[in-house]
């Protein structure tokens, strides 16, 4: 096929777009103006201390979707990995997500699981209406108690608004539960690549239809050039942010190394608001299968993203949502380019969703081709 296909973004989605498309015969350049593929899943092993690191953070692959599981294991041997989070609050380490043993311990009582229940539903602050926001969501969930000393600080530092700015879904995702299950996720289909992200990402891309340019920006003007364009940068960009920047939060990363376990779990929570960071990831601990003397940690702190930080998290906030719907108007007004991935559609996602969600991309283009008719410039709507 004659088609000259660019891919703007050598992470999950460009990298999954992009091999479908070769496999269908389509001639594809990914490019990416990092040194690396993965993008923000990036992973590589630190020189001093043998640890495969997450650099931008740590990435749990964990998915219902068992197409999307059998896709990832062509590329990579998945270890078994379960996600378990502490808390520090107050001096004192608690399970998370909430759970009986949680319950119990914050309360200092020793509740059976129907017993829990009748106690967070007295403790539990419904309104007459809907939760309308996080905080809403908290109390008619949990409850003062449990929300304001779990959920509000760390809520606060980690979007820096009050958690009544914030919509009801952000709290919906995540679990509480009355018994003692600590698994953080509850999908069927959980692991780590034993090899780490960027390597199982790199299989992907190892494919004759791909070329692969590392290091190069592309704007828009030059990936107009191109038959088509799959753009998985931020959708504001594209435009060039004539409208305003759409708000993101970033991360930065306090790294430091010690010797031993230092905390004795991936991930601990910090959710005292005089703290200033939200949480402290040990990366040893996210291959346990793998042994090392050494440890490499990274407190993580969070702010608002500027223009020359990486972007995070999506906002979404009243402001975000009129921007964006400018915004995605425009898009589907574009031909010869879709917008996919987490920047392009400016949503969050998690790594099994951007996976499916590039799969399908693929496979309405190649449909598109077949038939004569236009690409969308979506194939998940950003609304």
């Amino acid at each position: 096929m004659s088609d000259d296909i660019l891919m703007v973004g050598a992470g999950l989605s460009g990298a999954v777009a992009g091999r479908a498309l070769a496999e269908a015969g389509f001639r594809v350049t990914v490019a990416d103006a990092r040194a690396h593929v993965a993008g923000n899943c990036h992973t590589e092993r630190c020189a001093e201390t043998g640890v495969m690191v997450h650099v931008h953070g740590p990435h749990i692959f964990h998915t219902g979707n068992e197409t999307v599981w059998d896709y990832v294991n062509r590329f990579a041997r998945f270890r078994p990995y379960r996600h378990q989070v502490r808390t520090t609050l107050g001096g004192k380490v608690y399970a998370m997500p909430i759970n009986l043993l949680t319950i119990n311990q914050f309360f200092g009582r020793a509740l059976r699981p129907d017993e829990a229940r009748a106690f967070i539903n007295e403790q539990a602050e419904p309104g007459s209406e809907a939760p309308r926001n996080f905080e809403e969501q908290a109390l008619a969930m949990m409850g003062r108690a449990l929300y304001e000393a779990f959920f509000k600080g760390y809520t606060e530092k980690q979007w820096g608004c009050p958690p009544s700015a914030l919509p009801a879904s952000i709290l919906k995702r995540l679990p509480m539960r009355f018994n003692y299950d600590d698994n953080y996720f509850a999908h069927p289909f959980q692991g780590m690549p034993e090899e780490g992200y960027t390597e199982m990402v790199a299989r992907i891309l190892d494919h004759p239809g791909i070329a692969l340019q590392l290091g190069r920006r592309v704007t828009p003007q030059e990936a107009r050039a191109h038959d088509h364009v799959f753009w998985s940068g931020p959708l504001d960009a594209w435009f060039g942010h004539d409208a305003g920047r759409l708000g993101y939060r970033t991360l930065d990363f306090e790294r430091f190394t010690a010797s031993g376990d230092w905390q004795g779990c991936a991930v601990m929570n910090w959710p005292d608001a005089d703290v200033p960071f939200t949480r402290i990831t040990e990366h040893k601990h996210f291959a346990p299968w793998e042994s090392h003397e050494q440890s490499v940690l990274y407190r993580e702190y969070s702010r608002a993203c500027g223009a020359e930080d990486t972007p995070y998290y999506p906002i979404r906030l009243a402001a975000e949502k009129a921007m964006l719907a400018e915004y995605a108007t425009r898009a589907r007004a574009e031909t010869g380019v879709t917008f996919l991935g987490r920047l392009g559609t400016y949503r969050y996602l998690d790594m099994d969703v951007t996976i499916a969600e590039a799969l399908e991309a693929a496979r309405g283009f190649i449909a598109a081709r077949a038939e004569g008719r236009a690409v969308p410039a979506f194939m998940a709507e950003p609304l």
